[in-house]
């Protein structure tokens, strides 16, 4: 990234230049560590490198003259934000920095120590003013999807213009009447914000957009499933969290491109490693950049990643918005639908979610699962054991990590990844 081209943009963001450069420093080494060094990659992961190189930069400028134009920007931290709506009034929605440990003592001074990864994560980006993102933001959407979040967007909200969405915890039908409720607020709070109204024809165009961006990561998926697998598990990660951050339309686009030369690869019975190496699938809580730690870890043990059970993965792309809808008021009922297939682990009782794993580990043909919890997080390390059990009965072994963003434990997690990856071989 040229970063003398973009200081001054930087400047007007208000970001500390310092602080930044040292985070993009070490973020380049990470990614050249992690990335670069992989054999025998796609041509088409330059795109996506391309994109990382200058996710500070080109796309902040590209989000900077789109606000120039009157267009606005919307953050968010969770896949329940429907971004349909988003683009129904002609704005622009980015996923926030949370994937590195930033920032962490001043976070501590405003949500308790013991608080996951990545709450302290985006608190720590605000208050150390080194996320381009939240900078640029008009509106950050929260949602409650956990208590850590909830009670942590209360302090956020007195550093960033917030707004809350209610997610239900159930799925009964006051749930959906709830939800519905809830997804037309937002609709209201967008069409204030903007000043536009959501018409059938802008709504129709929203969908179609979303839609054609999961249809091009559910190809992507079928194809990794091949054996032996043509892409990385690292690779897919970053396609995945690059999803939150670029234009969806250019992302479609150079996703698509990516698949035919897989397409081309599989036809080659040409793989990214051998044919008998473990497969494994990642399940659990979300990766957001740049967390690579655990896959690098993985990819380096002797297995290699061939699908993601989580909001990086299928949770964000298994499903799509029914297209058939004519009027708003149908449109938002399929938006609707749509979303409370999410298998969240705030959700209580959450049976599909074990349905959908254990059909994802059948389909991707894989010889284990590791699930991932970050520490202290209450939902998915309560799911663990439920996961672990239907796994079993499936016959597919699992692997329970509990870690956090630092790499204090990386040794600790090789050695036990090693010794799961060695079992199932």
């Amino acid at each position: 990234m040229e970063k003398a081209s973009y200081t001054e943009m930087w400047e007007n963001l208000n970001l500390d230049i310092e602080a930044h450069e040292g985070l993009l420093e070490v973020l380049g080494k990470f990614y050249g560590d992690i990335y670069m060094s992989q054999q025998g990659r796609l041509q088409g992961m330059e795109y996506l490198d391309f994109v990382l190189s200058e996710v500070h930069g080109l796309r902040i400028q590209e989000l900077v003259d789109a606000k120039k134009q009157g267009r606005k920007v919307i953050g968010t931290f969770c896949v329940f934000v429907p971004e349909e709506l988003t683009l129904a009034v002609d704005a622009i929605q980015v996923g926030l920095c949370a994937g590195a440990d930033a920032g962490t003592e001043a976070a501590e001074t405003v949500v308790p120590r013991n608080t996951c990864a990545l709450i302290k994560s985006f608190i720590g980006f605000k208050m150390a003013k080194i996320c381009p993102y939240t900078e640029s933001c008009d509106l950050i959407i929260g949602e409650t999807t956990c208590d850590g979040k909830k009670k942590a967007y209360e302090a956020f909200g007195e550093m960033a213009p917030m707004y809350i969405m209610e997610i239900p915890q159930r799925k009964e039908a006051s749930d959906r009447a709830l939800w519905k409720s809830e997804v037309m607020r937002y609709k209201e709070e967008l069409e204030k914000l903007t000043g536009k109204t959501i018409t059938a024809e802008s709504l129709k165009k929203g969908i179609k957009t979303v839609n054609d961006k999961r249809r091009a990561l559910q190809r992507l998926n079928k194809l990794r499933a091949a054996v032996p697998t043509p892409i990385s598990g690292r690779d897919v990660l970053l396609i995945n969290q690059v999803s939150f951050y670029d234009d969806p339309v250019r992302f479609t686009n150079s996703i698509n491109t990516l698949c035919d030369q897989i397409e081309e690869r599989i036809a080659k019975d040409e793989g990214i490693v051998p044919e008998k190496t473990p497969r494994l699938m990642l399940a659990g809580c979300p990766m957001a950049v740049p967390n690579w730690k655990l896959p690098y870890i993985v990819e380096s043990s002797g297995a290699v990643v061939v699908s993601e059970e989580s909001c990086i993965g299928t949770r964000n792309t298994r499903d799509l918005v029914d297209e058939s809808a004519e009027t708003v008021e149908e449109m938002i009922d399929a938006i609707c639908e749509r979303y409370m297939k999410i298998d969240c682990a705030c959700f209580t009782p959450n049976s599909e979610r074990l349905e959908n794993i254990t059909k994802l580990a059948e389909e991707t043909k894989v010889d284990g699962v590791i699930h991932y919890s970050l520490m202290f997080c209450q939902p998915y390390t309560h799911e663990t054991f439920k996961v672990e059990k239907a796994l079993a009965e499936a016959e597919v072994p699992m692997l329970s990590i509990e870690t956090d963003y630092s790499m204090e434990d990386a040794e600790q997690l090789k050695t036990r990844v090693e010794a799961f990856v060695e079992m199932i071989s």
